[in-house]
């Protein structure tokens, strides 16, 4: 993994922490939610706090994160907004740490100042100890406070003004007037510069769990169905469809009965055939790397001479692709590409709506050669495949994506899965490839099978 994290593709934009004023915060914190303490002078921290050379100090990586249930926080700076989340176990929690900084971040902005941020993602369950348990997952609650307790403070402290503004001769309380000086001693004026923090709830409906070798829950949608990527035991009872990553039709099926997803060929304002060529250099250098082949400085052009070279062995998932790009670009003969064709489910990606990513990131499983999305969507399994490749594989999947990713993360973001509305009328189930051959006719001439493609 050494490769990748001196290009940045792995620990990157992590938040160094290298003051010691911070450190020792940090261990206030940490000994708050733990009861452990780190050694360590300096280290880094993702968005929830977590540090991988402390996980590494402790022998736990789920130090903030116990049975990956509940994940605990600290913050030490607004700036962890845009750190990554490591070691996630659901694929929301990034997404509602984010939120939650956003929503607070003038009020973390004054506490982080003086004290560290603790708190907790507060789930409806403790411990996972089936697949049955994750629908009793249903919302997520963020607590927080300082390791001082200012937010809790102020919220007692604004209580005794309201009481004291209110109380019939509360001027001659002495005791609540001492309390009140007291306590604002350590919030300062909290009536010019409130302390609080919103105590915001987020709903978890559909999202992606990595305990029980990952499983898709989409609960919020038309036909609900659970997706679990390895065995299903233990999902069987659910009041839901349920499947294996392996029934490819069935979740082809699922996708389009739930309008998730789309073809890429029908994307508006994009070179939709590009993509797919890019998608089929990948499976090439799979290969290649696989025969032995040195694949250093690797251009587009080398591994289509190693196309060439090794046509023969390349997989059913190549040769769906050519079929589909020659049909795109050369009007070759009609490309048919059922669900169980290994090459469907690289031919789509999420259609524009508010789980796109978690659609994205389920295509990106069932897509394992195409490393670019692999390595967007899904990154936990993105490090677990790369382990075990070859080393000329490895080289060239990290030297492609610190060239042509990382320079313009979010240009090639917006090519691959962003949204423009449709053009012409939409495209009936037998205009497919995944369907019946239609008829040929002005139709299919001008539009194509898959709505408005332009041919070059």
């Amino acid at each position: 993994m050494n490769l990748l994290i001196q290009k940045g593709l792995m620990f990157g934009n992590l938040i160094p922490v290298v003051s010691p004023v911070l450190v020792e915060r940090y261990n206030r914190a940490l000994k708050r939610l733990t009861g452990k303490q780190t050694e360590l002078t300096d280290f880094h921290i993702d968005i929830s706090g977590y540090s991988p050379e402390i996980g590494d100090e402790l022998g736990d990586d789920l130090y903030l994160n116990h049975q990956g249930v509940n994940r605990q926080f600290i913050l030490l700076t607004t700036e962890q907004k845009t750190a990554p989340l490591l070691n996630a176990k659901f694929s929301t929690s990034r997404g509602i740490l984010r939120q939650f900084i956003e929503a607070n971040e003038a009020q973390l902005f004054a506490l982080t100042a003086r004290d560290a941020v603790a708190g907790e993602l507060v789930n409806s369950v403790y411990s996972l100890a089936s697949p049955a348990h994750l629908m009793d997952v249903g919302s997520i609650t963020v607590e927080a406070d300082t390791t001082e307790g200012a937010v809790a403070a102020a919220g007692r402290l604004g209580n005794m003004i309201d009481q004291f503004m209110s109380q019939d001769g509360a001027w001659h309380n002495d005791v609540l007037i001492a309390e009140m000086i007291g306590l604002a001693k350590d919030t300062g004026d909290i009536t010019r510069n409130p302390v609080s923090l919103s105590a915001q709830t987020y709903a978890q409906r559909n999202f992606w769990t990595a305990h029980f070798g990952g499983v898709y829950l989409f609960r919020e949608v038309d036909a609900p169905g659970a997706i679990a990527m390895s065995a299903d035991e233990g999902l069987q009872g659910l009041d839901m469809a349920v499947m294996t990553g392996a029934q490819r039709s069935e979740i082809a099926q699922f996708l389009n009965a739930n309008d998730l997803v789309e073809p890429i060929l029908d994307a508006r304002g994009i070179d939709s055939a590009a993509i797919l060529r890019q998608k089929m250099d990948f499976i090439v250098a799979s290969v290649a790397a696989s025969l032995g082949e040195d694949l250093t400085r690797a251009t587009r052009r080398d591994l289509r001479n190693l196309g060439r070279r090794y046509h023969d062995q390349l997989p059913r998932e190549w040769q769906g692709l050519a079929a589909l790009v020659r049909w795109a670009e050369e009007d070759g003969p009609w490309p048919r590409i059922d669900s169980e064709h290994p090459a469907y489910f690289y031919t789509l990606r999420s259609k524009g709506h508010a789980d796109a990513d978690l659609v994205n990131m389920l295509l990106a499983d069932l897509t394992p050669l195409d490393i670019r999305q692999l390595f967007i969507c899904h990154k936990d399994a993105f490090y677990a495949a790369y382990a075990g490749w070859p080393a000329a594989k490895q080289a060239y999947v990290a030297e492609f994506l610190a060239q042509e990713y990382q320079v313009d993360k979010a240009g090639t973001r917006e090519a691959l899965f962003g949204h423009e509305d449709a053009m012409e009328e939409p495209v009936s189930p037998a205009q497919s490839p995944w369907g019946a051959a239609p008829a040929q006719g002005d139709i299919i001439d001008r539009v194509g099978p898959w709505g408005a493609v332009k041919r070059r």
